[in-house]
Formats: structure tokens, sequence, C-alpha cells
């Protein structure tokens, strides 16, 4: 699972829909309201972001966290893996289904 800020529900929105569109993401959560203080070059800024939660196999997580990377507009943007546990057998085997891409180009 990968945890990601952004800075509008609109960029969380368009990297979500392109990582699921391309196979590389099973599932995108969008979490709004979030309020982030953090040192910018010096000094202690605040700002409102979106948490993007992306859920795929543990394999691809370089692929997406570069996709991330590449589609994001942040300088240096918070793309930060999260190793899952146990949980529901079938929701990881959905995972995995999601995450295969069925052949050349896809």
């Amino acid at each position: 699972m990968l945890y990601v800020t952004c800075g509008s529900a609109d960029q969380a929105r368009e990297i979500g829909r392109r990582v699921v569109e391309e196979k590389i993401a099973a599932c995108a959560n969008i979490i709004a309201g979030m309020k982030s203080i953090y040192r910018w070059e010096g000094r202690v800024e605040e700002g409102d972001e979106v948490v993007l939660i992306l859920k795929t196999r543990a394999l691809m997580v370089p692929e997406l966290s570069a996709r991330v990377q590449e589609l994001h507009s942040f300088d240096v943007p918070c793309v930060v893996e999260i190793p899952l546990g146990r949980g529901n057998p079938d929701y990881f085997a959905w995972i995995a289904a999601e995450t295969v891409r069925s052949g050349p180009g896809e």
C-alpha cells in the first residue's frame, strides 16, 4: 500500500484514476480535509492536503511509486510504502487480480 499526499482532491483523483486504469494499483482511496505542518526550504509551512491511499501488490510498489512521482505536481511528493500484514485473503487476492496486465501494452 502507498500513502501519498496531494495538493488537491482533483490531483488525487487524477493520479488515482490513472494508476488504476494502468493496472498498477487496484484501488485508490481519497481522504480530503488533511492539514499539514512541515518544514520546507528553511521555513515551517502549513497547508491543506488530501491523502491518497493506493493498494497494489508488493512487487509493483517501485513501479507505482515512480508513476505517482511522474504524475505529481510537488517537487518532492510524499510517496511512502506501508507494508500490509494479515487481512482478508479474498481482498488480497482481488488486489493481485486487478494488478495483472493481460498482454503487451497493458
